[in-house]
């Protein structure tokens, strides 16, 4: 099975949970990356479905009548509350290749009452959009779990427009990771095994034409976050983390 198809029978087994009302994961990567505040006018199904690694809306600075796409949006959560920021004058796409996501991000759509928001089918190496459609791009650690992060970051910077933003969570490493680590699929569908290093994410930003590029940690995890074996987590403790990755699209 490759890499896309193990990603995809993932999420839609999270989203299958989601719909009969239970969390998509209790892993703790997912865990208390919301405010209670942010959370509370959402639908619950979207909260459920929340598998990400941080929290881009808060982070991306966004403002009135933007408009922004989320890559991977799974059921909804940071598309919803991108467009309370963005307004009626606004709109915020999300982006996933999942049917039992987009189904489960469409109902939360209803529930909430959004009207400036539109969920796509399509994968995050090919985005249904033109060029220059968007003004800010977010993610919520999604584009680990591609085979060809090169390919879905020029997708990024061809549909910003220019002086658009790149604001994502991703789970990024810090020197060698295993090959045990890396060749294996259950980590890599737990956002660990497909991790870029920290410089090489830079680097693929940089080749697809970005600039003001940053990583910044937001969470270090230590290897009992990591649900492996002892034998694995201790090669990879401190090493893996959370961060959130900004970078422009040149005027």
């Amino acid at each position: 099975m490759s890499i896309k198809d193990t990603v995809r029978e993932k999420y839609a087994e999270a989203a299958l949970k989601v719909l009969g009302g239970e969390k998509g994961s209790c892993d703790p990567i997912t865990e208390n990356l919301y405010a209670a505040a942010e959370t509370s006018g959402l639908p619950e199904g979207a909260v459920l479905a929340s598998l990400g690694c941080g929290n881009p809306t808060a982070l991306a600075d966004l403002h009135a009548g933007e408009v922004v796409l989320d890559l991977g949006s799974g059921g909804g959560i940071d598309v919803l509350l991108s467009a309370k920021r963005v307004g009626p004058t606004g709109k915020a796409y999300g982006l996933d290749m999942t049917d039992e996501m987009l189904a489960v991000a469409r109902a939360n759509q209803t529930k909430a009452g959004a009207t400036n928001v539109e969920f796509l089918r399509g994968e995050i190496e090919n985005i249904p959009l033109p060029a220059n459609a968007v003004d800010v791009i977010i993610s919520n650690c999604v584009i680990n779990l591609s085979a060809d992060k090169a390919r879905v970051l020029k997708e990024a910077f061809r549909v910003l427009r220019p002086g658009g933003r790149f604001a994502v969570s991703d789970v990024v490493c810090r020197g060698e990771v295993p090959d045990a680590v890396r060749h294996s699929m259950e980590l890599w569908v737990g956002c660990i095994a497909g991790a870029l290093e920290e410089k090489e994410y830079q680097r693929l930003l940089t080749d697809a034409g970005f600039t003001d590029i940053s990583v910044e940690p937001t969470r270090v995890y230590e290897f009992t976050d990591a649900g492996i074996d002892n034998v694995l987590a201790r090669e990879i403790s401190g090493r893996v983390m959370g961060a959130f990755i900004r970078a422009r699209k040149p005027v």
